[in-house]
């Protein structure tokens, strides 16, 4: 049984996703006056502003990956496989090209027509508008492989294309002629690109040639070469500096001076992979570069030499992230460690915020000497880190374990670099181990001691501040495996540590001492404290949890039902929920007070890591393969959301990762309308008929009725209020040539000053339902009216129900009926006592005289005693108790 719309977590955005392999596309906006970058990310296109980097527009998502990408004045043209989407206001698709038979890799706007290339060697001249195959050109893969396509300027109807021979072709479209062959250099040509100068044409080769040819006289003018193989990219500068850039495959980027013809400067390791696009902006000295490294960067020419320094990026992990947790208490920066070996911290609330803070380098001045790709000294990925904001402002706040390395490092969160100290055992300070490694690490939450697990079994405390080893715990070691998980709890008095022979233990912090050891029932795979509640969280081999609590140092919790290895876990701030991730692509969150599964959903690929915002609003995760750090919101904070336990025979949802754009949720009412275990707890009235129960109405509608002639002597006005001049809000005219305003009339002095005897004698409602009870003992209907009521006008409705007010002793008695049964029923408790006392100071004279009237009141006397004796003694039961638990120590 599936429950849809009512999980407690929905789809919100995703961070850290910039670019991808596919080249960018630079565009003009006539009307902002402002140049705009486009890229492909996944299947969505992404706008930024050149000016601050800022994303200002996310596409409709395609149903597979984009493999091509161009733009032209109105619109946006991304491919996947044989299939071409134009996007209209950065946004929507408005067409689609459907005709190829294979998949589309090259594009080509050209005015009101767009040209796409197949692999099969297939060129498909479209009209944008009615989307018809305007010409359509089929070329021998043998003899003329079409790699690149370009539409020189002022050639009008003219494009030129490139082949894997070497040879180029100039065609015209509108005539469907080859116009011109060009022979070639022998090498495949990789890309084309149009000089400033009319004619002039830069062609790069797989050989790492770059040949600057004249079409027009097919005369080659310059010639270079780079070493770093095959030209990716071409662009030249266009701000008066006669100036061409080229990219290669290992993320190089060649200067070249067109004057000189010479090699002016080379910017290396400007991207860890292949420049997939490169563009100057037209007129500025900014050169804008994307790779497959997942980032976007703005070169600014501004310095000596010719070379150009980074104006702005943005920039993600170009390898999948393996472990994410919420840095500080804001819930505003979550940290990411990824197998790219770079530690970065995403903001989620702009990405201007996003820092990065590098790589792990064992030596970072050689490492800096090396560069990235001869770096030797580079650390592997991070596996498991701990943070804290303690102190991060006077020394490191975080401490990382290495894949499959001893050494653990520090990280500054504050300078946005690796740490000052290198932590590991004093024995393997002069060697190191080959099979040793650390496997586990916590971080005190006063931030000045780190607590380090290894595989040998081994714990050791180091200081963060000053990096000296503070101990060990135990004689030699801790367990007989390797360390599972550590942990500190909040004040520093424990340290829980966990083995993989199936022990977890508990030690005194600053002594090293055992304080209690227990078996488990099976290996853990981890744990996780919160520090708040005093909760450990286990997972299992055996893909079961267990939750125990450290105060005890019992299993109060046992939780089954994942079918793969257990990859991370994360609580609720308030310690309510236990979130886990499995291998089996599921995501379950857990209810301990309950007990109970309460949601569960299914994800395309399975999260490694999980964490939670310390302020409860966001579910924050990480996927196999996946390069983005996915948000889910928290429903419940915003919406009616069903926690009731999931069935046995529930089965699970798969819900789609979100997007960079946020996701707006769906409509409440509809959720609720849909989801039908959704039931409103509706309070009773009166929880058990022995109970005494209070109204909920404000102390201000009963506390002061015996003190509304004291209030209304306060509120009396000093002077009697003047009546305004009547004066309508349009003031009417009298026509003519002079216009004047209307005198208002006389009033009307004829109409009688006597008053009607019949008004005097209408009864009120409440009068009129007092009596109506009195027949039929039914006094729910005249209590409600009373209790809507405000003070002054219950004092007037109880003054009237004396004779000398209208009234009479019946309804007078009705009256002390209706406070008879409410303190029978032993609701609107205070309410009783208030009407009754406002009524025996009103009509205390006429009870007297009335020897009916004195009989109810008495029989009421004796109720309220009855029930006052049973209160006071309640109450001084509990006063007793609370004494004694405030001077006993316990």
């Amino acid at each position: 049984m599936a429950r849809a719309g009512c999980g407690v977590f929905a789809g919100f955005r995703v961070l850290g996703q910039f670019s991808g392999h596919v080249p960018h596309v630079l565009r003009y906006h006539g009307r902002h006056r402002e140049f705009y970058l486009a890229t492909a990310v996944g299947r969505s296109v992404h706008t930024y502003n050149v000016k601050k980097l800022g994303i200002v527009a996310v596409s409709n998502a395609l149903p597979q990956d984009i493999t091509c990408l161009a733009a032209d004045r109105m619109l946006i043209f991304a491919s996947y496989d044989n299939v071409l989407h134009a996007f209209a206001r950065n946004k929507e698709v408005v067409h689609t090209y459907e005709g190829h038979k294979a998949r589309i890799h090259l594009l080509q706007p050209f005015g009101d027509h767009v040209i796409s290339v197949d692999v099969d060697n297939v060129l498909i001249v479209w009209d944008t508008q009615s989307e018809e195959q305007y010409l359509e050109v089929g070329f021998d893969k043998a003899t003329f492989a079409v790699s690149a396509v370009l539409h020189p300027s002022t050639y009008l109807n003219k494009i030129l294309l490139g082949s894997e021979q070497g040879s180029l072709q100039l065609w015209n479209i509108r005539s469907n002629k080859l116009l011109y062959s060009f022979p070639g250099w022998h090498f495949a040509v990789t890309a084309l690109e149009q000089a400033p100068a009319v004619d002039v044409v830069a062609v790069g080769l797989v050989s790492g040639h770059i040949i600057i040819h004249n079409i027009k006289f097919d005369e080659t003018l310059m010639k270079f070469q780079q070493d770093w193989g095959p030209i990716t990219a071409i662009s030249f500068r266009t701000d008066g500096h006669p100036v061409m850039a080229a990219g290669s495959p290992i993320g190089h980027i060649a200067l070249w001076d067109l004057e000189e013809k010479k090699l002016m400067c080379q910017m290396q390791d400007a991207h860890s992979t292949a420049i997939a696009g490169m563009s100057f902006v037209p007129g500025e000295p900014l050169l804008i570069t994307n790779g497959a490294d997942n980032a976007i960067q703005v070169w600014i020419f501004d310095g000596p030499g010719g070379t150009g320094r980074v104006l702005r990026s943005r920039m993600g992990h170009s390898a999948p992230p393996t472990k994410i947790r919420y840095h500080g208490h804001n819930g505003e920066q979550i940290l990411s460690a990824g197998q790219d070996g770079t530690l970065q911290s995403f903001s989620t609330v702009h990405e201007k915020f996003n820092k990065s803070l590098g790589r792990g380098s064992i030596n970072k001045k050689k490492s800096k000497k090396k560069g990235l790709k001869l770096d030797t000294m580079a650390l592997p990925p991070i596996t498991v880190f701990a943070s804290e904001v303690a102190h991060q402002s006077d020394w490191d706040g975080i401490v990382a374990c290495h894949q499959g390395y001893i050494t653990c490092t520090t990280w500054n969160y504050q300078k946005t670099s690796m740490g000052a100290h290198k932590l590991k055992p004093e024995e393997f300070s002069k060697h190191k181990p080959i099979d040793i490694y650390a496997t586990a690490v916590d971080i005190t939450s006063c931030g000045n001691f780190a607590v380090i697990g290894l595989s040998t079994g081994q714990v050791d405390v180091y200081n963060m501040q000053s990096g000296i080893h503070r101990g060990h715990y135990g004689e030699e070691r801790a367990h007989e495996g390797a360390i599972r998980g550590v942990a500190v709890d909040g004040l520093n008095q424990l340290t829980i540590t966990a083995g993989s022979e199936g022990l977890i233990k508990f030690w005194k912090f600053k002594t090293k001492d055992l304080v209690y050891s227990t078996d488990l029932p099976c290996v853990p795979s981890g744990i996780l404290l919160h520090r708040d509640s005093g909760i450990l969280g286990i997972a299992f081999d055996d893909f079961s949890i267990s939750v125990l609590d450290i105060e005890t140092r019992k299993v109060v919790r046992t939780f089954s039902g994942h079918h793969g290895r257990i990859n991370d876990m994360t609580f609720s701030p308030d310690g309510r929920w236990l979130i886990t991730s499995s291998m089996d692509c599921s995501i379950k969150t857990w209810d301990l007070p309950s007990g109970c599964l309460i949601d569960c959903f299914l994800v395309d690929s399975a999260a490694v890591s999980l964490t939670m915002s310390p302020t409860g609003d966001f579910l924050a995760s990480a996927h196999v393969d996946d390069l983005g750090i996915y948000l889910w919101s928290n429903r419940s904070l915003y919406s009616l959301v069903s926690l009731r336990p999931l069935s046995a025979d529930y089965v699970p949802s798969m819900v789609a990762r979100p997007t960079t754009c946020p996701v707006e949720d769906v409509d409440v009412a509809g959720d609720e309308e849909t989801c039908d275990e959704m039931i409103e707890y509706v309070s009773p009235e009166q929880l058990g008929l022995q109970l005494v129960t209070l109204s909920s109405l404000p102390e201000s509608r009963w506390k002061n009725l015996l003190s509304l002639d004291i209030i209304k002597k306060k509120n009396k006005p000093r002077e009697p209020p003047k009546v305004p001049k009547s004066a309508p809000f349009f003031i009417p005219t009298v026509s003519g040539l002079i216009p004047h305003y209307v005198t208002p009339r006389e009033e009307n002095d004829t109409q009688s000053k006597v008053v009607s005897l019949g008004v005097l004698a209408q009864k009120s409602d409440f009068f009129i339902h007092l009596e109506e009870a009195l027949r039929t003992n039914e006094y729910t209907a005249p209590l409600n009216l009373l209790k809507s009521l405000g003070p002054s006008n219950i004092e007037i409705e109880l003054r009237c129900l004396a004779p000398e007010g209208g009234g009479s002793t019946e309804v007078m008695l009705s009256f002390l009926r209706m406070i008879g049964m409410m303190l029978n029923k032993k609701y609107n408790f205070e309410l009783a006592q208030a009407y009754l006392a406002l009524f025996l100071k009103l009509h205390l004279k006429i009870l007297s005289s009335e020897p009916n009237l004195l009989e109810e009141v008495s029989r009421l006397s004796t109720q309220l005693e009855e029930t006052w004796i049973h209160l006071r003694t309640l109450f001084n039961q509990s006063l007793c108790l609370l004494t004694y638990m405030k001077s006993v120590l316990l």
